[in-house]
């Protein structure tokens, strides 16, 4: 395949980083930032979610058909959650401390701060919210950040409540953890600056490094999340959310630029075709009445649509592995259902050729029309139908605008229609934030790239080892030692040695500062080799023990001076033989046995001496 211009295309790029911030307490309340086990829930609760209208009167058209998938949600409860999360009590003052982070991060993207910060409402009933809408506060705007010598506008910096954990779906059940529902977070939108999959992969690298850089935000898995806004010229703006991994996220941009080349493509099929979509939902079931789909015989209802005009192109692949059918597909999922049958892939499955003539016959299709084939519970069928021939209606326009879930392999799947304007409104039970001066003055960190590369310069560490010493959980503890002894020996202890331990299976998360320094300072005053420090916190892995209980477990049965001397005399006859030579394989027995409890320098001093003296008396 040639190369992709992306600038004939008009390609435009646009980035929202979502980034958890590690306050002690939640936005809008006093509970902790911690994540618990779905099984420690004490209790849990039902609601269904309903749209409400703008202050216009307007309903968001995302929050609409949200409420035409008739969803359940389950939410599970913790003695670490509160009333508050339940939305069962107004929500608290919002957290003093999320809004001096986020002005720091603000201060490093070179952003205009707001003179007073303001909570709006932002609807969003897919049950990841149990009030129906999520709290957000724009804190800065007007920024920019350099990548690759580009300079990539920020837009604009909010302060937000984090959403609620999915745990489970099950058909129209939603279950949802509230333990991380309220945690601070901070959304940070760029312009859409960005011209090519390269530059988004290496600007979203760019924050995530500078919201490092203060040692304030969550690790770990879900903490950072980036949502990818694309859209191409004749194309439409798309925004891709959850991509987690940075290193695919060039090749989601590749691939969505592919499949709204693809369906424009389709457009222009159809319109040279004169394709038609009919309103008509047809009945169907009696087609399948003695059908050998296991999926057919075992559903309620079964309906079809037909597409005048499609045959062909609903099996067309617009992304790796993807259709325009898999998009319909993804449409029927959301309404609960396991999915659709079309033409374009019939007979197949189960279903005779002889089922799929008596199904056009039944629909007046002809041969070159499709028809798509929805089962499973009446209503949901006819929702999910519905919302498919509104998809199909768009395939003779364009690209619609839509929300989308980044999948694995890069590509992408429907999720909702783009929300509107309509869905914003003010939140009136917290009271506005005057931005003063006791808030604005905060301290600029050193960034991360910066802070390597002096590493690199005052250590001379390699550049991949040193980014990774830069970072605010090495930086402190790595900077104190690395000046009292071997700058890579600290590095072994604080990265290599975890990284070994944690492929062994020890629970290398339980080690903390104190862990890391207790096991440097006995390396540095020489009451350990540097060969014993993974010994060391193998040991603090499994309890926490201090310096003198470490010392007694790691003491050999044997002193030093006794051992090498009992080995001589057994292996005296072999010392008379090799000589000089039996040092080696001596060496190797003693390091056996003490081995990250002596220093190697001092074994090998004393065996050597030992060899000698034994040796000279023969």
């Amino acid at each position: 395949m040639p190369a992709m211009n992306y600038a004939d295309i008009g390609l435009r790029v646009g980035i929202e980083i979502h980034q958890q911030l590690d306050t002690r307490h939640k936005l809008f309340c006093n509970c902790p930032t911690v994540l618990r086990e779905v099984e420690e829930s004490n209790f849990e609760f039902i609601r269904f979610l309903r749209s409400k209208r703008s202050e216009l009167g307007d309903v968001d058209r995302a929050a609409r058909e949200e409420v035409m998938r008739r969803k359940k949600f389950i939410y599970k409860f913790y003695d670490t959650t509160c009333l508050v999360e339940a939305d069962e009590e107004p929500p608290r003052e919002i957290n003093r401390e999320a809004i001096k982070i986020g002005i720091q991060i603000a201060r490093m993207l070179n952003m205009e701060l707001v003179d007073e910060l303001h909570v709006m409402r932002k609807i969003v009933i897919d049950g990841s919210n149990t009030t129906g809408f999520q709290r957000t506060a724009l804190l800065a705007f007007g920024g920019h950040v350099d990548v690759d010598g580009k300079r990539i506008g920020i837009a604009t910096l909010c302060i937000e409540e984090e959403a609620a954990r999915k745990v489970e779906e099950r058909g129209s059940e939603t279950v949802y953890s509230l333990d991380r529902l309220g945690i601070p977070l901070v959304e940070i939108g760029t312009e859409p600056d960005i011209d090519s999959p390269e530059l988004a992969r290496k600007a979203a690298w760019k924050l995530g490094m500078i919201l490092r850089s203060t040692g304030k935000v969550k690790r770990g898995l879900g903490t950072i999340r980036q949502d990818v806004n694309i859209s191409i010229r004749d194309g439409a703006r798309v925004e891709i959310k959850g991509v987690q991994n940075l290193d695919i996220l060039d090749k989601i941009v590749e691939y969505e630029v592919e499949r709204q080349l693809n369906l424009l493509k389709i457009r222009d099929e159809l319109r040279e075709r004169g394709a038609k979509v009919f309103d008509e939902i047809y009945d169907v079931k009696d087609v399948f009445a003695d059908t050998k789909s296991k999926i057919l015989r075992r559903a309620k209802s079964i309906m079809a649509i037909r597409l005048s005009g499609f045959a062909g192109l609903v099996g067309m692949e617009i992304q790796p592995g993807r259709r325009l059918g898999t998009e319909f597909a993804d449409i029927a999922k959301t309404f609960g259902l396991g999915g659709i049958f079309h033409t374009d892939e019939l007979p197949a499955y189960g279903i005779s050729e002889e089922e799929v003539a008596r199904l056009r016959e039944t629909v007046g299709a002809e041969d070159s029309d499709a028809v798509i084939i929805a089962s499973g519970e009446r209503e949901n069928v006819r929702s999910a139908l519905e919302r498919i021939i509104e998809r199909a209606r768009y395939c003779l326009v364009g690209v619609p605008e839509e929300t989308r879930r980044a999948n694995e392999d890069g590509t992408t799947s429907y999720m909702r229609p783009l929300p509107g304007s309509a869905r914003m409104y003010p939140e009136t039970d917290v009271p506005p934030v005057l931005i003063d001066e006791e808030l604005r003055s905060v301290e600029i960190p050193e960034l991360i790239e910066e802070r390597a590369g002096r590493f690199v310069r005052d250590y001379a560490l390699p550049e991949d080892l040193a980014v990774i010493m830069a970072e605010p959980s090495n930086a402190k503890i790595f900077e104190e030692f690395a000046g009292q002894m071997e700058p890579t020996v600290v590095a072994r202890v604080l990265h290599i040695l975890p990284s070994q331990l944690r492929r062994d299976g020890y629970d290398v998360e339980r080690l903390d500062e104190d862990d890391f320094r207790l096991t440097l300072s006995m390396i540095r005053d020489g009451k350990i080799a540097k060969e014993g420090a993974e010994e060391v916190l193998r040991l603090l892995t499994q309890e926490k023990l201090g310096e003198d209980e470490i010392l007694a477990r790691l003491s050999p049965a044997e002193d030093l001076d006794g051992f090498i001397a009992r080995l001589v005399e057994e292996k005296k006859d072999f010392i008379a033989e090799r000589g000089e030579h039996a040092f080696k394989p001596l060496m190797g027995l003693v390091m056996k046995e003490f081995r990250g409890k002596v220093d190697g320098k001092v074994i090998a001093e004393k065996l050597r001496n030992a060899i000698k003296q034994a040796l000279d008396s023969s």
